[in-house]
C-alpha cells in the first residue's frame, strides 16, 4: 500500500505541470490557434522563474517574472498569427526553437559570477509540500493531501475551467470562435480581442507548467528541464478531446509512467535507464496513433473546425 501510495504521489507531482500546460493550450486551440511552442515557453519560463527566485527567494516574484515570460511569449505568438496571419504551424515551432535555445543561454549568464554565471547547481526558493492533517495519514488519500500549493491549483483548476467552458456564456462565445469566426463574429464578438486574450491566457497557464517543474518537482535549474513534455503536451490535448476535465486522467497517465520509471530506476532494474527514459514518448506515440484510428471514438474526438486557420474580418 506504500508503494501505491508513493507511486501515486509521484504520478500527480509529474502530472502537474503537464495539466497546467494541457489546459492551457485547450484555451489557445479553442480560439483556433494552435500554439505549437509549448515546450519554448516551458522552458523560458523555468530558468527565469528558477532566476528569480534564487536571487530574491521570493516564489511570489518568481511566479510572476515566469507568467509574464509565458505572457509575453504567447503575445509574440499571437501577433504573428491573428494580426500577421503567419503560418501558426512554423510560428510556433519558431517560438519553441528559440525558447530552448534562449533558455539554454539564459542557464549560462543569469547564475552569479561566484559560480561562472551559470545557474546549474543553485539552489533557490522552492514550493514545499503542505499537508492535511486528516489526510496525511489516510493510504491513498495521503498522496493527494500531500502536495505544493501549485498542484493544489491545479485541483481548483481542472473544474474551474470546465465550467468556465461549458457552463458560462463566456465559453460558449470561446467554442463558437473556434468552431467558426465569421458567426461568432456576425454575433457582435470582437473574435480578434478573444484570439488575443485566450492566447495569452494559455501561455499564462503553459508558463506555470514551466515554473511548476524548476519551483518545485525538481527544483533548479538543468539543461532541457522540460524533457520534452511541451510535445507530450500536444498529444495530451487531443486525448482530452479539447475538454478541460479529461485533461486529468492523460496527466495521470503521463506521469504514471514517469513515476514507474522512476521506481523501477530507483529498485536498481536491468532495464537500459534510455529504455525507460523513453517510455512518455511511447505512450504519446500510442496515444496519437490509438485517436487517430479509433474510428469510433474519432468522431467525438473533431478539433474546433477553424482552427490553425487564419482569420480577418473582411474574410467572407
Amino acid at each position: 500500500m506504500d508503494m501505491i501510495t508513493s507511486i501515486l504521489a509521484i504520478t500527480i507531482r509529474a502530472g502537474t505541470s503537464l495539466v497546467f500546460a494541457t489546459i492551457g493550450e485547450i484555451f489557445t486551440e479553442r480560439a483556433g490557434i494552435l500554439n505549437l511552442g509549448i515546450e519554448g515557453i516551458m522552458l523560458m519560463s523555468a530558468v527565469t522563474g528558477f532566476a528569480a527566485s534564487f536571487y530574491t527567494q521570493n516564489l511570489f516574484i518568481a511566479i510572476l517574472v515566469a507568467v509574464a515570460v509565458g505572457a509575453a511569449m504567447a503575445a509574440l505568438h499571437a501577433l504573428l498569427t491573428v494580426t500577421m496571419r503567419a503560418n501558426q504551424v512554423v510560428s510556433g515551432l519558431s517560438i519553441t526553437l528559440f525558447g530552448s535555445g534562449f533558455a539554454s543561454f539564459r542557464g549560462q549568464r543569469l547564475g552569479p559570477a561566484a559560480n561562472n554565471f551559470r545557474l546549474v547547481g543553485l539552489k533557490g526558493a522552492r514550493f514545499t509540500p503542505a499537508s492535511f492533517e486528516g489526510l496525511s495519514q489516510v493510504p491513498i488519500l495521503s498522496a493527494l493531501a500531500n502536495q505544493d500549493l501549485l498542484t493544489y491549483i491545479v485541483y481548483l483548476l481542472i473544474p474551474l475551467s470546465w465550467f468556465f467552458l461549458y457552463k458560462t456564456r463566456p465559453g460558449l462565445w470561446l467554442r463558437s470562435i473556434g468552431e467558426d469566426p465569421q458567426t461568432a463574429d456576425a454575433m457582435g464578438i470582437d473574435v480578434i480581442k478573444a484570439k488575443y486574450f485566450y492566447t495569452i491566457l494559455g501561455g499564462v497557464f503553459i508558463a506555470l507548467g514551466g515554473a511548476h517543474l524548476s519551483l518545485s518537482y525538481t527544483p533548479g535549474w538543468a539543461e532541457n528541464i522540460t524533457g520534452g513534455r511541451g510535445w507530450i503536451v500536444v498529444a495530451l490535448v487531443i486525448f482530452s478531446m479539447w475538454n478541460p476535465a479529461r485533461s486529468i486522467w492523460g496527466a495521470l497517465l503521463f506521469g504514471g509512467i514517469n513515476a514507474v520509471q522512476f521506481r523501477l530506476q530507483a529498485s536498481g532494474t536491468t532495464i537500459p535507464a534510455a529504455f525507460l527514459n523513453m517510455l512518455p514518448y511511447l505512450g504519446t506515440i500510442a496515444v496519437l496513433v490509438l485517436m487517430t484510428w479509433w474510428e469510433a471514438l474519432s468522431k467525438k474526438v473533431g478539433s474546433p473546425a477553424a482552427l490553425s486557420q487564419a482569420y480577418m474580418r473582411e474574410d467572407k
